[in-house]
């Protein structure tokens, strides 16, 4: 059964980073009931849950994806793009090596691992503010002994590549043309999210399961009209901290 690493919210996630939102006030006890129902969700989906140790001291430490990015052959931990983020990686590293063999992102190099896509075995890496080319070329030299190509995207109208688009099949992508080119993926399907749920994009898929926040009512309606078992989720507090759903847990197959 594959594992979903995650980790319990901080009660200093009031002063979390922030890039593209404003700052307003976040409920911490209701960010962390939301957070446990999302836990229930991956459940559902059959993902066996473990908590990384919990960081109080560190106000984003529940977003665990921009900490590490697995792949089947490697783990790779990353060097986050905000200063305050970086000693995230730590726990991450301890928990993560019993899994998989560890590669680390070295300074220069800073990377949020919402940046990166992995179609299979092409990654996409966005090239943010919270990410730059220095990481993205030790990406390229670590993933290019197991057959993998990298591609840089620029990303300048949202926090985090996959804040645009994430994949519902391997061949098709949810995209929000407007911050994301998705001429870039001309050999994949593309679906765009409704104009009204500019955030929708940002969704994870398991099996027949798809979950999506309740927020984004007409996506929820795209992924039934196409088959899905969609398990929707209330993510209002996390997402004041420019939070995705993907933003949550690490999946460690």
């Amino acid at each position: 059964m594959p594992t979903a690493l995650t980790r319990a919210t901080s009660p200093l996630l009031v002063d979390c980073e922030l890039t593209h939102l404003k700052r307003d006030p976040i409920d911490i006890d209701k960010a962390e009931e939301q957070h446990r129902e999302y836990e229930k969700a991956l459940e559902k989906m059959g993902y066996s849950l473990r908590r990384l140790p919990e960081t109080p001291h560190l106000a984003d430490g529940v977003f665990v994806e921009d900490a590490a990015v697995v792949f089947p052959e490697v783990g790779i931990i990353t060097r986050p793009g905000a200063e305050s983020r970086r000693p995230e990686t730590d726990t991450m590293a301890t928990v993560l090596k019993e899994y998989r063999e560890l590669r680390f992102i070295d300074a220069p190099g800073t990377i949020d691992g919402g940046d990166v896509l992995t179609l299979g075995k092409h990654v996409y890496i966005g090239d943010s503010q919270r990410t730059n080319r220095s990481a993205i070329q030790q990406f390229a030299d670590i993933l290019k002994p197991f057959g993998y190509t990298v591609t840089a995207i620029p990303v300048t109208k949202c926090l985090h590549l996959k804040t645009a688009l994430t994949p519902l099949e391997d061949d098709l992508l949810l995209i929000n043309p407007n911050w994301v080119d998705g001429d870039i993926f001309d050999d994949h399907q593309t679906e765009t999210v409704h104009p009204d749920e500019p955030f929708g994009a940002n969704l994870m898929r398991r099996g027949n399961y798809a979950i999506c926040p309740k927020a984004f009512p007409k996506t929820a309606e795209l992924l039934t009209q196409k088959g899905y078992d969609v398990i929707t989720v209330n993510q209002s507090e996390l997402a004041k901290a420019e939070a995705g759903l993907t933003c949550c847990s690490v999946i460690v197959g």
